[in-house]
């Protein structure tokens, strides 16, 4: 059980390096006060699309083992 939360910890603690190098480009190239939501908005959107699929597939193993639970 440790390994997988040390396997989870890798994965959440992966920098912003990950975005797509347009994303990033974008951010870079609007850097400026009237566009700071812009930033703000993108990550959160990142952030998002990352979390989705790992929320599925938790909702799917919980359900799996709570129905090989009361299968015995």
């Amino acid at each position: 059980m440790r390994w997988i939360g040390a396997v989870v910890l890798f994965f959440f603690s992966m920098a912003a390096q990950a975005q797509c190098a347009m994303c990033k480009a974008t951010i870079e190239n609007n850097n400026s006060h009237e566009h700071a939501g812009l930033a703000v908005g993108l990550n959160f959107g990142i952030l998002y699309l990352l979390v989705v699929p790992y929320l599925i597939i938790g909702v799917i193993a919980l359900v799996w083992y709570r129905s090989s639970k009361h299968a015995k």
